[in-house]
Formats: structure tokens, sequence, C-alpha cells
């Protein structure tokens, strides 16, 4: 079996293999009182049908799930999920969301490829000055991290005042949809 760097077990130096030698735990770190050990159940496993394989060479097989409550549970809670994901707030929610997702993503791109596009085509442009050392490429350039800052405070404040009650209503009337699925518990 392999470790997770991909060396086999004790090949070569390093805190892997002086570790793996000495039954798991760093030697100068048992003599003191409280010896600390490596116990990472997922250090060296493997995911399942990746690469392991059984006594014979075959692939070990993957485990077969049992159908129960559980099972059963779960398919519930996901059709309140669904059934939410279909209602009309949800619908109200996500179209709130791209109403204004979509617009500004379209103007901050349209705005940055200006400048791009404005910089390589049009350099006399751009190297004219505004102030003093300051440019029209500075000042646009500049402008990117504002329009940044301004699209995000933007995109936070519609949250707050479209979408975020909504949401909040949404998410509590699938917690208890859920949570009558589950028998109280969730």
């Amino acid at each position: 079996m392999q470790s997770s760097n991909g060396r086999p077990r004790g090949v070569g130096g390093g805190p892997e293999s002086a570790a793996e030698h000495h039954g798991g735990h760093d030697p100068a770190l048992a003599e003191a009182p409280e010896a600390v050990r490596y116990e990472d159940p997922w250090y060296d496993a493997l995911a399942s049908g990746w690469g392991e394989l059984g006594g014979a060479g075959a692939p070990v097989p993957l485990p077969v799930a049992q159908a129960g409550r559980a099972q059963r549970e779960e398919a519930a809670a996901a059709d309140v999920y669904l059934q939410v994901q279909r209602s009309a707030a949800f619908q109200e929610v996500r179209g709130r969301y791209r109403r204004f997702v979509v617009p500004a993503c379209v103007v901050f791109f349209g705005w940055y490829v200006g400048y791009v596009v404005t910089a390589t085509t049009a350099p006399g442009l751009m190297a004219r000055p505004v102030a003093g050392a300051v440019n029209v490429a500075m000042v646009a350039g500049l402008g990117q991290f504002l329009t940044t800052f301004l699209f995000t405070w933007a995109y936070a404040r519609h949250a707050r005042l479209r979408r975020d009650r909504a949401a909040l209503e949404l998410r509590w009337d699938t917690q208890e949809l859920t949570r009558g699925i589950r028998g109280g518990a969730s």
C-alpha cells in the first residue's frame, strides 16, 4: 500500500517514513510524558474504488448500501427541497438575484473589456495627462478598483433590502418541513 505522497511505505526519507518505522509515532516525542501519536484514519486511506486491490489482485468491491429509514428520510428531505425550489417564493428570490447580478456583470465586464481594448488600441489616449504625472490609464485603472468596491456595496445592499428576508423565510420553512420528516430532530 502506498502512503498519501505516492511512495510505498518505508521507502525514502521523510517525515512519513520515520513515523511509520516506529509504530506511528516519533521516538523523540515518545520520551515526553504525554507522547503524541499520529492517528489520522484519513491519512493513508484511499477513496473506495481508487486503486485498492483485493487479495487476488482484483479491485475491492464497493459496499452495497442498505435501504433503510435514513435513506427514506433523505429521499423525503430531497423532495422537500425540490418542492421549495419549485415554489413561487424561491423563484421570486432567484429572479431578484438574477435581475441584479446579470446586468451588473454585463456592465462590469463591458467596463473591463473597454479599458483593456482602449489601452491596447488607443495608447495615445491612455497616455494623455490628466493632472501632473497622472494619465487617463491610471485614472481608468483606479476606476476599476473603485467600481469593484461600488458593485460589492451595491450587491450587499440589494441582498439586504430585497432578498435576505425572503431567503431566511424560505430557509426556516425548509427546516421546519425537513424537521417534520425526521420526527422533530434535525
